[in-house]
């Protein structure tokens, strides 16, 4: 196969280098690779009309709304998206005080501003900060795991309920109390489930889910919107770089390839396009989003990638967070408040109720969070993950306002109306959140994480790289509720590697990636 020849790059001496794709991860890249001498031919394949990935930023409501990303989760020195969003200057002074960057928050989230029942009415925030205690001490135990021969149990979901059950046996207060009780812990159950990735911390595995680094500082949003992170890398970029709407059919790799331009030159690698361009390169650094691997792993690559490669990339599992956003003519909500929590006082973590999705999906919720105050507009955004998630994506935004118009209606006890709803999927299509499943079998956690970044393809050809094969780089920018235990990955070092091999798979959608091992 030759290339096209349409967008062949000018002959010369040096490497041709592609990047495919143009988030975060690619930027970082084509950035990182753009200082390197021997690089002199560079090449980023964006497969839409823009830049970012799943970083985007739009005017809505009279201001800025993340649509994707929202935190910088751990912000201080040792956070690379932190340091780049401070050299371009995207962060107010709060955001880079010493004082932030100090917060030492465990990886745990801030407690509710405010809570309330499913029948109406408000939850003592004092039972909410003990139940808060109990569960998040539960989660740190969990991460004691990480270098213990055997767990007690296979998930982390296990762990948490034989536990509570534990506890809720010694308590002695009045029934009602302990069921209140159990209703909370199912709430902070449905956040972890958001943070995670996971319909249910039953799929995640216990052994490695220590292995996150906990990075210190409270983490902040970008107040002119996280969009001009990625923006100004690709501004750091020449002129020529990137290459928008071309996205990429198939990656031809350990091959001979030759173009018209450059006869006698042959390349080991040749990416073709959907439009049917081809080029041709010496290294092809891959930061396709997980979902798309999965969907297009039997054609995507030719050859196909080994066997034990493509298992490792089935068995990576694959959650999904939605946004809903709520706009309000006048809020309901004191000033001041920042997070709203809903209790469903019928709900407990240790039984396995499953009432049907279209009465109950709402539930899934861990609550709505208050955006900055615009001008004309009062808004809330919500979060969702799971199953649930799924099934409100195929609802007509006036159901999904349906549904929780009746929901806020019950819970305050007020009649404030919803003047709008839009909601937010995965940005792009196919991302989402990676999780560390239980495995199928005793001592099986983590074996596709060996797999993924530990064994290369080829060697010195193919290897698989970056936030969804590096094992302990899991904390992108991030799209789950504020917490600070997942670091960002470095976008000056997501190349590492890339000098010695052809193709360079770097996985580069997700928010709190773990990978799993069945």
């Amino acid at each position: 196969m030759q290339s096209s020849g349409g967008d062949a790059e000018a002959p010369g001496c040096g490497l041709r280098v592609l990047v495919v794709g143009g988030g975060i991860a690619g930027l970082g890249a084509a950035q990182r690779l753009c200082r390197h001498p021997a690089f002199p031919h560079l090449r980023v394949l964006e497969a839409t009309a823009r830049a970012g990935g799943r970083i985007r930023s739009e005017r809505s409501f009279g201001g800025v709304v993340e649509v994707g990303a929202h935190w910088i989760h751990g912000p201080s020195q040792g956070n690379p998206v932190f340091q780049l969003a401070a050299k371009y200057g995207l962060l107010g002074e709060k955001e880079l005080s010493a004082e932030n960057q100090l917060v030492e928050t465990g990886g745990h989230v801030g407690l509710p501003s405010v809570s309330y029942a499913s029948s109406g009415g408000s939850v003592s925030l004092e039972l909410v900060a003990e139940m808060a205690n109990l569960f998040y001490s539960l989660i740190d135990q969990t991460r004691e795991f990480l270098h213990a021969a055997e767990t007690p149990v296979p998930s982390v979901g296990e762990y948490l309920k034989k536990e509570l059950s534990q506890h809720a046996a010694r308590w002695t207060e009045d029934e009602g109390t302990r069921k209140l009780k159990l209703a909370i812990l199912n709430s902070f159950f449905n956040l972890e489930c958001c943070v995670s990735g996971t319909h249910s911390m039953d799929l995640v595995a216990l052994a490695p889910f220590g292995e996150y680094t906990v990075l210190p500082g409270l983490d902040c949003t970008f107040p002119g919107g996280y969009q001009g992170l990625p923006d100004h890398i690709v501004a750091s970029l020449p002129q020529d770089v990137m290459t928008f709407n071309k996205p990429v059919k198939t990656v031809h790799w350990n091959g001979s390839f030759q173009e018209a331009v450059s006869p006698g030159e042959t390349f080991p690698v040749l990416v073709e396009c959907e439009d049917g361009t081809c080029f041709p390169a010496h290294h092809v650094v891959l930061t396709v989003p997980l979902g798309f691997l999965k969907e297009r792993l039997d054609t995507f690559f030719e050859p196909p990638l080994p066997t034990e490669k493509a298992e490792a990339i089935r068995k990576v599992g694959f959650g999904t967070n939605n946004k809903i956003f709520l706009e309000f003519a006048e809020p309901f909500w004191e000033p001041g408040c920042q997070h709203i929590q809903v209790v469903w006082e019928d709900a407990s973590p240790l039984q396995d109720a499953a009432p049907a999705m279209r009465d109950a999906w709402f539930r899934k919720l861990i609550g709505f969070l208050v955006l900055p105050s615009f001008p004309s507009a009062h808004v809330l955004c919500g979060f969702i993950a799971g199953l649930e998630s799924e099934f409100m994506e195929t609802l007509s935004d006036a159901e999904v306002l349906q549904a929780l118009t009746h929901v806020l209606r019950r819970v305050t006890a007020q009649s404030s109306e919803q003047t709008s709803c839009r909601r937010v999927a995965g940005v792009p299509a196919n991302g989402g959140i990676s999780v560390l499943r239980k495995p199928p079998a005793p001592g099986a956690q983590g074996r596709a994480a060996v797999v993924l970044a530990q064994c290369p393809v080829h060697q010195g050809l193919l290897q698989l790289r970056g936030r969804g094969q590096h094992w302990r780089r899991h904390r992108p920018a991030g799209s789950a509720p504020p917490r600070g235990r997942r670091e960002a990955p470095a976008p000056d070092t997501v190349c590492w590697g890339s000098h010695t091999s052809d193709v360079l798979l770097h996985h580069a959608r997700s928010s709190a990636v773990r990978l799993e091992g069945g």
